[in-house]
């Protein structure tokens, strides 16, 4: 009895229990795209049963009770727990675990995770590119990397820019190192395509010295994106189109304030008016409207990633089209770039990859920027000239310089192209459990091809751009490089507490160029359609010349890195590498740059620990030493690159041969950068909050330094001749960095995170062998070089002239030391008054001193975003405080003209004490002052973009998995004193730099633009 009610009580219960349990089905997509992921583990929480999702994302898992959790789970997306509770069928979508995948951390031979790296690091994403959608990918750092300073060299369509990471070392190149996908690129950013790029990292510090003696300068390291794996091909199609203006125009004179003052520079002199009659002053020409236009912008690009269980494949291809916002059917810009990448396991030991880049990039251009530009023409030309006026005979004059600017650009034909082919092929050979054999071959292969064409023309008498014969200038460039990566990486564990990782290896690099160079006259028609050397007639010596060169370079190194992280809270790394050049002689050929890092992860320790407030605390240090071999071939040979004319009778005449170039020098060797840096990278506040901070001192010795004074018995004036370049000098920079952070998702609708990052500056020379100082740059015509590189200063200063206000009256001249040393006069009431400072009580141009530093003080970068709903909102700024910039673009010529700023000029006593007076006699007021020295400080918006991401649901039926539309503009606002087009106006020269010669400003773009996932 009792058994038959125990049976009966099992089997109800059973009966119960398998009631409860049922068969579910489902799949799984990628929440950003849309598309289905293969491989997801789907498991039912506490238990082993579970499964995978197939090739379209689907999952079939029977029997599983109705109180159970699924808990689904795939690499690189955070974990999804859902509860069954009766449900059947679950179509549910994985969120990218951001965190996870930012946490690797390229540096070199290669990776480390955020948490341990050791090194002071920046990276900038995929996210914060696709949010900015530069043009030239060097713009992506602007502002939104620590100590990284990024200045246009112009704002002309396809002008590179300038990246300078914590300060100016050298004299020299400054540019820091480019590594793309593992290989050395030397090609310019602007050939990249920045929708191609997964995220560009920084190494700041001594852990750049795995790259030995080109990582001086720094390092920065692209990463391309690559396909997912276990992921059908994602379709994505993005385009913009943009509208572009200058950002500002230079208030200049109009007709009648050009008359007015033109006549009081006359009459000061006791000249006689050049205009008497007011009412025959027809033209009125605002020569800026004239040159300034507002073209468009236009973007289209192609992707299609995706992947299987053991392969990832990409790839990309896109065309951009943007005309100059001066004269843009000459100055123009396209880039066609097309990228293959696919990265498959060929064996569970064995990996392959490859990645292939072609750039073509095709444009043209004016002459935008320095003495003689079309900015600087339009700037100087007078409002009286007629646009039509191509001959300015008979206009007033104007010098043999300044031209009609809109002449110039009709008179400007050129074609620049050029065509690369990059790439890098890897292999990944696991041959015994955790030591790892990778070779890699990567190479850059580009061809140059320019032609230009000067066509005759009078642009009046005496200018120095007439050409009484026309000319065509043609030249093709082959350059071709190499590198060959081969070592090993070991990781091990010790003891259940020591890891240890360790790499060895050795690269080859080879660089190869040649060119050939011809120009002849007589074109035909004397059209740009007939310019081409072989039909046109010129002939004899001067009507045609042709040249060629052939460079060579290479560079062995071997380098080893080993790194220890003890209880995961001990971290040391010592880097050594050894490099052979040949770009120095025999006794010098051989550099060894080593390194070590070291950190200590604070929360780790007991006594430490974390809490709400602190959830992670890092302290870390680097000390090293790398090189910069940034000079010309083969200076420690005597080469016969110069100039010579021998006479071998007294019948034969003169015959031009070949004579010893610039002097050989045997000793010449690598500068060395000798890096400090003290860090520390704290999270607090549930990791919502960031804060990076960094102390550096980067040391530069050996500077290689050509041009130190050297007697003329060695014959350096000799044409094509001229000192050696010697290890002469020492600059230091030091500064403080900090980076904070902070981003949190406040609920499904809505997140924030704002970035804000400060970098100060402090640059001195210390040393310079066998020189005072060195000079560099240009101001105006015929004066002195405007900067130095000097010990005790700052590189690159600006030195000159002081002043003190302008003379009141003939009293204060008279009671002040003589200015006639200056210009052959006397000042007079009116004139700029000059200082003293060498106390000699006469003013002559010994009283030159410092009067200005182009480098900034303090760097920064503050960046937003937020998203509600379908929306998204990103505004990225940056600013430079306390540098100067020297105002170079009026000419110094009687009848050009000027800026607004001098109507406010001295015309008697009390009327002004900051603008001179205006006259057509002989002064010192044109000669390099401060007067010419502005502050060059500015904060500007860089990018404010607002998209919506039109809701999915909607779009599935179509076969589109993502939509989203946004409008920005870029180089929205500049907020700057600077009275020039745009206060980033550099030559980017490290003596020179800062000099603004008539800068091609920055366009403003407005942008509307559409991305679609298919």
């Amino acid at each position: 009895m009792i058994k038959n009610i125990l049976l009966t009580t099992f089997c109800f219960f059973s009966l119960c229990l398998f009631s409860q349990e049922r068969d579910i089905e489902g799949s799984v997509a990628d929440k950003e795209s849309g598309m289905p992921l293969l491989g997801v583990n789907v498991i039912v929480e506490g238990t082993t049963q579970g499964t995978t999702t197939d090739f379209d994302g689907n999952f079939i898992l029977p029997s599983v009770q109705e109180s159970a959790t699924l808990v689904f789970s795939y690499l690189g997306f955070k974990t999804l727990k859902v509860k069954v509770a009766g449900r059947t069928q679950f179509d549910v979508q994985l969120e990218a675990d951001t965190e996870s995948l930012d946490d690797v951390v390229v540096i070199g031979y290669g990776s480390s995770s955020k948490r341990k790296i050791t090194g002071s690091v920046s990276t900038v994403d995929s996210q914060s590119i696709q949010d900015l959608e530069p043009i030239n990918a060097a713009t992506a750092l602007q502002g939104t990397s620590a100590g990284v300073s990024v200045t246009p060299q112009s704002g002309a369509p396809g002008a590179e820019s300038n990246i300078r990471i914590r300060g100016v070392s050298t004299n020299g190149n400054s540019s820091p190192l480019i590594i793309l996908n593992g290989a050395q690129y030397d090609g310019g950013l602007n050939s990249i395509n920045p929708q191609d790029i997964e995220s560009i990292t920084v190494l700041k510090d001594a852990q750049a010295a795995i790259y030995g003696s080109i990582g001086a300068n720094g390092v920065v390291l692209i990463e391309t994106k690559r396909g997912k794996r276990n992921q059908s091909a994602v379709v994505s199609y993005n385009t913009y189109v943009g509208l572009q203006e200058t950002t500002r125009k230079l208030p200049l004179l109009n007709a009648n304030e050009y008359v007015l003052l033109t006549n009081e520079k006359y009459a000061n002199a006791g000249q006689d008016l050049p205009f008497t009659n007011l009412s025959q002053i027809n033209n009125n020409t605002d020569w800026q409207d004239q040159v300034f236009e507002t073209p468009t912008v236009i973007s289209n690009n192609v992707s299609i990633r995706g992947g299987s269980e053991n392969t990832d494949y990409s790839f990309s291809a896109s065309h951009l089209d943007q005309g100059g916002i001066v004269a843009p059917d000459k100055s123009n810009f396209k880039r066609t770039t097309a990228s293959i990448s696919l990265n498959t396991d060929v064996r569970d030991f064995l990996n392959v990859s490859a990645n292939v880049f072609f750039t073509n990039n095709r444009s043209q251009g004016i002459n935008s920027f320095g003495l003689g530009s079309v900015l600087f023409n339009a700037i100087n030309i007078a409002p009286v000239i007629n646009r039509s006026q191509n001959n300015l005979d008979g206009t007033i004059d104007l010098g043999n310089e300044v031209v009609n600017p809109l002449a110039q650009i009709n008179n400007t034909f050129n074609d620049f192209e050029s065509n690369r082919l990059s790439g890098s092929f890897q292999a990944e050979l696991e041959y015994i459990k955790d030591f790892k054999l990778t070779a890699r071959y990567g190479f850059n292969s580009s061809k140059l091809n320019n032609r230009e064409f000067f066509p005759e023309f009078n642009f009046g008498t005496g200018k120095v751009f007439n050409r009484p014969v026309n000319q065509v200038d043609l030249d093709q460039q082959d350059f071709y490089d190499y590198t060959f990566d081969l070592f090993n990486t070991i990781e091990k564990t010790f003891f259940g507490e020591l890891d240890v990782t360790n790499t060895t290896g050795l690269t080859v690099f080879r660089s190869h160029g040649e060119g050939l160079f011809g120009s002849r006259t007589g074109v035909l028609r004397n059209s740009y359609d007939f310019a081409d050397l072989g039909s046109a007639t010129g002939v004899g010596e001067g009507n045609q010349t042709n040249g060629s060169f052939v460079s060579e370079f290479r560079r062995l190194s071997y380098f080893t890195r080993f790194e220890f992280d003890y209880q995961d809270k001990y971290l040391f790394s010592a880097i050594l590498r050894r490099d052979t050049s040949s770009r120095f002689g025999p006794n010098n050929s051989t550099g060894w740059f080593p390194s070590v890092t070291a950190g200590w992860l604070l929360t780790e320790e007991d006594f430490i620990g974390t809490n709400d407030i602190l959830n992670f605390a890092k302290l870390r240090a680097s000390y090293g030493e790398l090189g910069n071999d940034q000079i010309g071939d083969f200076l420690f040979l005597s080469v016969l690159s110069g100039e010579a004319e021998y006479l071998f009778g007294p019948d034969q005449g003169l015959t031009t041969g070949q004579a010893l170039g610039p002097l050989a020098n045997p000793s010449v060797k690598w500068e060395t950068a000798k890096k400090l840096d003290i860090g520390l990278d704290l999270q607090l506040f549930n990791n919502d909050l960031d804060i990076t901070l960094d102390y550096y001192d980067n040391t530069r010795e050996d500077l290689l330094i050509p041009g130190i004074p050297t007697s003329g018995i060695f014959g350096i004036a000799a044409p094509g001749s001229s000192a050696p370049t010697i290890n002469a000098g020492t600059v230091k920079n030091t500064g403080f960095e900090a980076t904070l952070g902070y981003s949190k998702d406040f609920s499904d609708d809505f997140s924030f995170s704002i970035n804000y990052n400060v970098s100060t500056i402090d640059n001195e020379v210390t040393q310079i062998n066998g020189a005072e100082f060195l000079e560099g740059g240009q101001f105006s015509v015929g004066q002195q070089p405007p900067s130095r590189m000097e010990v005790g200063l700052p590189l690159g200063y600006f030195y000159g002239l002081k002043t003190d206000g302008i003379f009141q009256s003939q009293a204060e001249v008279e009671a002040h030391p003589s200015q006639s040393q200056l210009a052959g006069v006397e000042a007079s009431p009116g004139d700029l008054r000059f200082v003293d400072t060498n106390g000699d009580g006469v003013i002559s141009q010994d009283d030159r001193t410092y009067i200005g530093d182009p480098i900034p003080d303090v760097t920064m970068g503050l960046n937003l975003s937020f998203t509600y709903k379908n929306f998204d909102f990103s505004a990225y700024s940056f600013a430079n405080l306390g540098n100067e910039i020297v105002r170079n673009f009026e000419r110094d010529q009687i009848n050009v003209n000027m800026l607004s700023r001098r109507l406010n000029r001295w015309t008697g006593p009390g009327t002004s004490s900051t603008e001179p007076r205006v006259t057509t006699g002989a002064t010192a007021n044109k000669l390099f002052s401060d007067y010419f020295v502005e502050d060059g400080s500015f904060l500007r918006i860089q990018t404010i973009s607002l998209g919506y991401n039109v809701p999915v649901e909607n779009l599935k039926a179509f076969g589109i998995n993502g939509v989203k539309i946004y409008a920005k503009v870029d180089n929205a606002f500049t907020f700057t004193e600077y009275s020039g087009y745009d206060p980033t106006a550099s030559t980017g020269a490290p003596i020179g730099g800062g000099i603004d010669l008539g800068f091609y400003p920055l366009p403003r773009t407005y942008t509307l633009g559409l991305n679609v996932k298919l």
